[in-house]
């Protein structure tokens, strides 16, 4: 991938995928066809609403958290099992094509000696195996199939605790319903997967995501990795701020992070934004990386991450600046969109 820069505008150019096409001319952001920018209208349609709902359903009521290791009593299904069957019925009434991985994963001991909101341990000893899935609303391309632009969360709270887990990730969570909801009719050029992944749990599932798109051979032109958006330190939300932080780990993912940065000046979003390189892969978005994607990027509320109930009961669905998370969803379809719609 690679910037081309015109007087008035910086549009992302993908040079890896259909291979067949003349050289491509830079035009318009979001308009591949010389018209008007569409963009505003698509992230116009991010309702806090729906990411209010959807939170607390899945983070207070009837969900109390989505850990494979708790049920509900009087329910047949565990919190997760529960919030993959809702996520799916999502998928399916917005009209995707739906997929899904089989993945047995484990929960993790809790160690209250270690630092507080690092508790997590080792699995212990005669831990039972959970059938859990990674879901996937697939939309394909109509111009370049074969370039995938890949978005995904980690739908589960901590298995080592009872948090609610509403930063980390129930925002992630529904961010992306909310993305897939409003591209539901939308004619993208290139192929689109939205992908919810475990990574509460060991092992991250993640990385079976990741694993098997290398082995296929997928051309992942770009990933974003949406995780506790909104989520900051105490003095930021004292003093109003939006912040949101891009992570990337390779020089390929600093383009989408400036990326970042440029569709919230452009469109008037109004977060903080700014980003920072890894030292190391983390994250989901560092599945991707350690199997050869470098294109990957994470958006977060702050790094080093500052929320003061991290990994904690205190994670409530209450506590969530949503129009924090609006805007962060808004910031992250747009980039989405940039990719998209380049020539």
């Amino acid at each position: 991938m690679r910037n081309i820069c015109g007087a008035a505008v910086c549009v992302l150019v993908l040079t890896s995928g259909c291979a067949d096409k003349t050289p491509p001319t830079p035009r318009a952001a979001g308009s591949p066809t010389g018209g008007g920018d569409i963009i505003p209208g698509y992230i116009a349609q991010i309702a806090e609403a729906n990411l209010r709902h959807d939170l607390f359903y899945l983070c207070k009521d009837p969900l109390p958290f989505r850990k494979a290791n708790y049920t509900v009593p009087g329910h047949k299904r565990n919190t997760l099992a529960e919030t993959e069957a809702f996520i799916e019925q999502r998928i399916r009434d917005y009209g995707y094509q739906f997929d899904d991985d089989v993945c047995e994963v484990q929960q993790f001991g809790y160690d209250p000696k270690k630092p507080r909101h690092h508790t997590y341990a080792a699995t212990p000893p005669g831990s039972p195996f959970f059938t859990v899935h990674n879901l996937y609303a697939k939309k394909t391309g109509r111009r370049c199939p074969k370039e995938i632009i890949l978005l995904c969360a980690h739908k589960d709270s901590q298995s080592w605790i009872d948090s609610p887990g509403a930063y980390d990730n129930g925002v992630g969570t529904v961010a992306l319903l909310e993305m897939a909801r409003v591209l539901a009719s939308y004619p993208s050029e290139r192929t689109i997967w939205f992908v919810w992944v475990n990574e509460e749990h060991r092992p991250w599932t993640s990385l079976i995501v990741a694993k098997n798109c290398r082995q296929r051979g997928d051309n992942l032109v770009a990933i974003f990795n949406v995780d506790s958006i909104g989520g900051k330190s105490e003095e930021d939300i004292a003093a109003g701020r939006k912040p949101n932080v891009t992570l990337y780990t390779e020089p390929e993912g600093k383009r989408f992070a400036d990326l970042m940065a440029e569709v919230n000046d452009a469109y008037k979003i109004g977060l903080a934004q700014s980003s920072q390189q890894r030292k190391v892969p983390g994250d989901d978005d560092g599945s991707f990386v350690k199997n050869g994607y470098p294109c990957a990027i994470a958006n977060l509320g702050s790094f080093p991450y500052v929320d003061p109930n991290y990994h904690e009961p205190g994670d409530t669905p209450e506590r969530v600046d949503i129009v924090n998370v609006r805007m962060a969803t808004q910031a992250v379809l747009a980039a989405v969109l940039r990719v998209d719609r380049a020539p």
